[in-house]
């Protein structure tokens, strides 16, 4: 699964999968089947490859983002106009409301890069959760496991105009996601650091804010979750 491109002029292009028409509509039908009757908060909003879609299924939707150039894009998404956005880091920034769902989607808690602030952000998505409600993430596992031995890179992604590699610092649990793109002709380049983190301490992070794991699936198309798995969709449920 790819790491989160941060460009929202090349968001398609930087990652066309995840706008295929399929994996699209998997995702925001499982959210919508949480979220009904609603609302929603998305904490990573973007340009609203999400909240914009999921709104047209009938789901009030809300969102946070720390980017005002995503937000700024956002906004002129002519379906865009009933959905509002708080700037802002997800880990921390609130917004007046409680919400039946709060979702974290591709990979996006990995860019907060230090433990205490991936606690942060679970305990801020249980503070905007009714009783009851959920927390989903989606994310990618670590692929420590395939790197050979003495190694710390591996190629997550190789495809024509694409060429994406991680770099791992075990001692510290990062991962330096590099990528290199052709985009109409030139090459562009860009790198970020990652916390990379497994299923069982989110797990742990979700414990600690008062929710309890309720699913976990490979992906939108709820395949069964197994030590094969690449990526995780995870809910947890907020206690009553």
């Amino acid at each position: 699964m790819p790491r989160p491109a941060p460009s929202p002029s090349t968001e398609a292009t930087r990652g066309p999968e995840l706008f295929e028409p399929p994996l699209l509509d998997a995702a925001v039908a499982f959210l919508a089947e949480l979220a009904r009757p609603g609302p929603a908060l998305e904490f990573g909003i973007g340009t609203g490859r999400i909240a914009v879609p999921l709104s047209r299924q009938g789901v009030p939707v809300r969102g946070i983002e720390l980017s005002p150039a995503m937000v700024d894009e956002f906004r002129r998404h002519p379906d865009a106009s009933g959905i509002d956005v708080t700037i802002g880091d997800f880990a921390a920034t609130t917004v007046d409301a409680t919400f039946g769902v709060v979702y974290l989607l591709c990979n996006t808690i990995t860019n907060l890069t230090t433990q205490s602030e991936q606690i942060a952000c679970f305990s801020n998505a249980a503070r905007h959760l009714e009783a009851g409600g959920s927390f989903v993430i989606e994310n990618y596992i670590p692929e420590l496991r395939r790197l050979p031995p003495g190694e710390n890179t591996q190629i997550f992604v190789a495809t024509p105009d694409h060429v994406g590699i991680g770099e791992y610092d075990f001692a510290n649990q990062m991962e330096t996601s590099r990528h290199w793109w052709i985009l109409d002709g030139e090459l562009k380049t860009f790198s970020s650091d990652h916390r990379y983190v497994w299923p069982s301490e989110l797990d742990l992070m979700a414990t600690m804010a008062g929710m309890t794991l309720r699913e976990r699936w490979s992906d939108w198309y709820r395949a069964p979750f197994n030590r094969e798995s690449r990526a995780h969709i995870s809910v947890w449920q907020k206690n009553s």
